[in-house]
């Protein structure tokens, strides 16, 4: 997927704009300087193209004296990793000494650089807007991003500059597993205990993700592509731009797998990262597994792999279908089944049920508990059918469509995981009207 980042200084509307972008509400927006605290991304759809944005925002730290430096890294970061970038500036208080510095960053890229004027609401701005030529960037566009005023013309420029949308990936038996997770997790660690194994190393590949090396092994007569997310820049020095060059990498890595692989720190248990990385996994719908790393540092009873999957399960009640391993990268204790539950829930999301199988589980569980009633009315399936694999979607015919709740569908999920077996795979579900039924 296609790469757009959105810098600028503080409180020039970058979130904002990426919010009118995006066509959401997905970060917070203040007047206060350095609100938007999480890393947020999106996709942008325009005219027939389609590309993802991230707001930067979020990745600036608040102490004073490493302000400045933590934008420019940003700056330096989206350079090396987005393939278009909007450089958003304020016109109400012109040209900055930091929008100088920033700039003169920018005009040593050949990336595609967009000046994008912010808080352009009226004439006279935009008419003001014209100060920014001086950064010698090229184009300036004027817009509003709080009311949408000159966006569909800078839109229209940036989709022109983007480069061509990959091709639709052609028919590949090798499988590609995604080793993601927070920054040190372990993940190199266990590329390296993975490589390590006695197996054939087939080749090393560069990554579509910058200096990123995706190795493809072979491994129970299998060849898979690995992908270790951990490299970070080393002039990515201020915390909050590891932060933000990590999630610009998984993003990358997640589109591009099969599977995904979150490593879990054992030493710090499940934390909110981890958990926005399997929730973005499962937006993209890819298969999951996790698995807890460095078990070999925790103190052991009877029951302490248990207790550990009940916690995370406890934490995870929608995503109680992925695999939970546990393993120790350092003395490669079961490593081999990081592998082995890749291949596994591959399998399972290229898996094609047939209808008549997919009927008479689903016509047993509605028998066993049937849907509520919709505005007084009986809600009846008629029938199911499997309609696509990797991954699977199930397509659910009947009268009222809109009558069938959210806690139905999860019943009926959860139905077809206990008949087939999908643990790691996302399902879809899709309710539709029968033919010459009443929608």
């Amino acid at each position: 997927m296609r790469l757009v980042a959105v810098v600028g200084r503080p409180n020039v509307g970058k979130s904002t704009l990426f919010n009118r972008l995006v066509e959401a509400r997905q970060t917070i927006v203040h007047d206060e300087p350095g609100v938007t605290r999480d890393r947020v991304y999106g996709t942008v759809e325009w005219a027939g193209h389609t590309f993802d944005a991230v707001d930067t925002g979020g990745f600036v730290p608040a102490t004073a004296e490493v302000f400045a430096e933590a934008i420019r890294e940003q700056v330096h970061i989206a350079i090396d990793e987005a393939d278009a970038i909007l450089f958003v500036v304020d016109v109400m208080t012109g040209i900055t000494d930091l929008d100088e510095e920033l700039s003169a960053v920018l005009r040593r890229t050949d990336k595609p650089v967009l000046v994008v004027a912010n808080k352009s609401d009226n004439d006279q701005r935009r008419w003001q807007a014209g100060v920014f030529y001086g950064l010698g960037l090229g184009e300036v566009y004027p817009v509003s991003a709080i009311n949408g005023t000159g966006t569909g013309e800078m839109l229209d420029d940036l989709t022109t500059v983007l480069p061509d949308a990959p091709d639709a990936p052609t028919e590949d038996a090798r499988i590609r597993v995604a080793l993601v997770g927070k920054p040190n997790a372990g993940k190199s660690s266990l590329a390296n205990a993975i490589l390590g194994f006695p197996r054939s190393i087939v080749t090393e590949i560069p990554g579509t993700t910058r200096d990123a090396i995706h190795s493809v092994i072979e491994f129970e007569d299998r060849e898979i592509m690995l992908v270790d997310t951990a490299g970070l820049r080393k002039r990515a020095r201020v915390a909050g731009n590891v932060e933000f060059y990590a999630t610009l990498r998984t993003r990358r890595a997640l589109a591009a797998c099969d599977v995904a692989v979150l490593l879990v720190d054992a030493a710090d248990g499940l934390q909110m990262q981890d958990i926005r990385i399997l929730k973005q996994a499962e937006e993209l719908r890819k298969g999951l597994v996790i698995a807890v790393n460095k078990w070999d540092l925790v103190e052991k009873e009877t029951n302490t792999a248990r207790d550990w999957r009940r916690g995370i399960r406890k934490r995870l009640p929608m995503l109680d279908y992925v695999p939970i391993l546990f393993i120790s990268a350092l003395t490669r204790q079961r490593v081999h089944t990081v592998l082995s539950s890749a291949i596994a829930v591959h399998e399972r999301l290229r898996l094609r049920i047939p209808t008549h199988e997919v009927n008479e589980v689903m016509q047993k569980a509605i028998g066993r508990h049937h849907p509520p009633t919709w505005r007084n009315q009986f809600v009846r399936i008629k029938y199911a059918s499997q309609v696509a694999s990797n991954p699977p979607v199930f397509a659910f015919f009947c009268n009222y469509p809109q009558g069938v709740h959210e806690s139905y569908r999860r019943y009926l999920e959860n139905e077809l995981r206990k008949a087939f077996a999908f643990s790691g795979v996302p399902l879809t579900l899709v309710f539709r009207a029968k033919s010459r039924e009443r929608a």
